[in-house]
C-alpha cells in the first residue's frame, strides 16, 4: 500500500472548553489534489495549521514520508519542505516579483560580496524567479521586476503559490486560492494548481466553491465538527451529495480509498 507523503493521526486542539479538533485524521497520498471542505467552524483551519506548523496540536501525530514529525513553528514545517499560501496570500505589494519569491530565503553574491558585504544576487534571483515562473506556465507575467501591486488579484495569487512550488519539495496547502477572483483569473488558478500537482507535488486544496473543489480535485476529505466525516471523490459522489454530508444531512459513507 501507498504511504502517505503526509498524515495526520488522531489530531486534538482545544482552546479552553472549545474543541477545534477532535481525533483528526488526513492522508495525503503521492501525485494527487486532496480538498478538505467543511462547514464553518469544522476545524478546517485548525487541521491545516496544525500541519503546516502554524498551530502546536495538544495530541496526535504527524508523519511526513512514513516519519513522525513535529513542528514547532512554521519555520520548520517549511524546512521539511510544506510551503502553505495562507487565504491572507502574504505577498508584499511594495516588492516586486523576483523579491516576493524569494522572500525570506534572499540570495546572496557569491564570494567575498556575499559572504562579508552581504549584497544580494539581484540577477540571480530574478533569472531563477522567470525560469520558476516560466516552468509553471505563467506566461502574463512578463517584467519579474514588477511590483506585486501592480498586479491583478489572480496575478498575486500566481505569484503566491509559484513561490510555495519553488522551494516546497515535498506538499504545497492552498487556503481558498481563488476566493475573491473573477472567472476568468480563478480558472487560471486552478490550472496553476493542476500544474502543480503534474510537477510532483501533491497539493492539499481548502476550499468553499464546490465546482472549483469538483474540478481540480483527486479526493475530497469532508470535515464536520472537528473530526474528519469520510473522503469521497468527484466520481463517488456529487456535488449536492457533499454538502449534504458536510452538513449533517445525510450520513457519512465509508471513505473511499
Amino acid at each position: 500500500m501507498t504511504t502517505p507523503v503526509l498524515q495526520a493521526k488522531g489530531i486534538t486542539k482545544r482552546y479552553g472548553r472549545v474543541t477545534a479538533i477532535e481525533s483528526g485524521d488526513l492522508e495525503l497520498y503521492p501525485g494527487e489534489i486532496l480538498a478538505v471542505i467543511g462547514d464553518n467552524g469544522a476545524g478546517k483551519s485548525s487541521l491545516i495549521k496544525a500541519l503546516s506548523g502554524a498551530l502546536i496540536p495538544d495530541s496526535g501525530e504527524i508523519y511526513l514520508d512514513g516519519q513522525r514529525v513535529v513542528f514547532r513553528n512554521p519555520m520548520e514545517a517549511r524546512e521539511a519542505g510544506i510551503e502553505t499560501v495562507y487565504q491572507t496570500l502574504a505577498v508584499a505589494p511594495g516588492l516586486d516579483i523576483a523579491d516576493n519569491l524569494f522572500l525570506g530565503r534572499e540570495q546572496r553574491k557569491p564570494g567575498v560580496l556575499g559572504s562579508v558585504f552581504r549584497m544580494l544576487d539581484r540577477s540571480g534571483m530574478r533569472s531563477e524567479a522567470q525560469r520558476h515562473m516560466s516552468e509553471l506556465g505563467i506566461g502574463t507575467l512578463q517584467n519579474i521586476g514588477q511590483a506585486v501591486e501592480s498586479l491583478s488579484g489572480g496575478q498575486r495569487q500566481a505569484v503566491a503559490v509559484a513561490r510555495s512550488a519553488a522551494f516546497g519539495s515535498k506538499v504545497v496547502i492552498l487556503d481558498e486560492p481563488t476566493a475573491a477572483l473573477g472567472v476568468k483569473e480563478s480558472n487560471r488558478v486552478l490550472q496553476l494548481i493542476r500544474d502543480v500537482r503534474d510537477r510532483g507535488l501533491p497539493v492539499i486544496l481548502i476550499s468553499h466553491n464546490m465546482p472549483h473543489v469538483f474540478e481540480v480535485a483527486d479526493r475530497i476529505h469532508i470535515q464536520r465538527l472537528g473530526r474528519r466525516a469520510t473522503v469521497i471523490t468527484p466520481k463517488s459522489h456529487s456535488m449536492s451529495e457533499a454538502v449534504a454530508i458536510m452538513t449533517g444531512a445525510a450520513a457519512a459513507p465509508p471513505p473511499v480509498a
